[in-house]
């Protein structure tokens, strides 16, 4: 078995370390309405840790939510994702784009 050291003091098969690499970011499992709803909760009055218990998340993922989706309806945190995701492509887009520019001019300034 071929072993991984993430620390001193643990070992983690290739296998297992595997499946922390692929895990899924837990705020993008859950939809914006289950957000919304988590967010109205804690305004009513529940307690951070009950909701963070009852959605498998932790309290840092809460108080993320939270400063990002507070105020918000659910139409709104859903155009606010759909407008993180077109911005994202873009940016990649734009670094794609710079790069070949880059490369063109490196090619273009030689001299053969």
């Amino acid at each position: 078995t071929f072993f991984l050291m993430d620390s001193p003091s643990r070992r983690r098969t290739l296998a297992s370390y595997l499946q922390v690499l692929t895990k899924r970011n837990p705020a993008e499992a859950y939809t914006e309405e289950q957000i919304i709803k988590a967010i109205k909760q804690n305004e009513a009055g529940g307690k951070v840790d009950d909701i963070c218990r009852d959605l498998g998340i932790s309290s840092a993922t809460f108080y993320n939510w939270r400063s990002k989706f507070v105020g918000l309806e659910v139409n709104e945190a859903q155009r606010l994702r759909e407008l993180e995701t077109e911005n994202n492509k873009l940016k990649r887009l734009l670094a794609d784009k710079l790069l070949e520019v880059e490369a063109m001019k490196d090619v273009l300034s030689k001299k053969w």
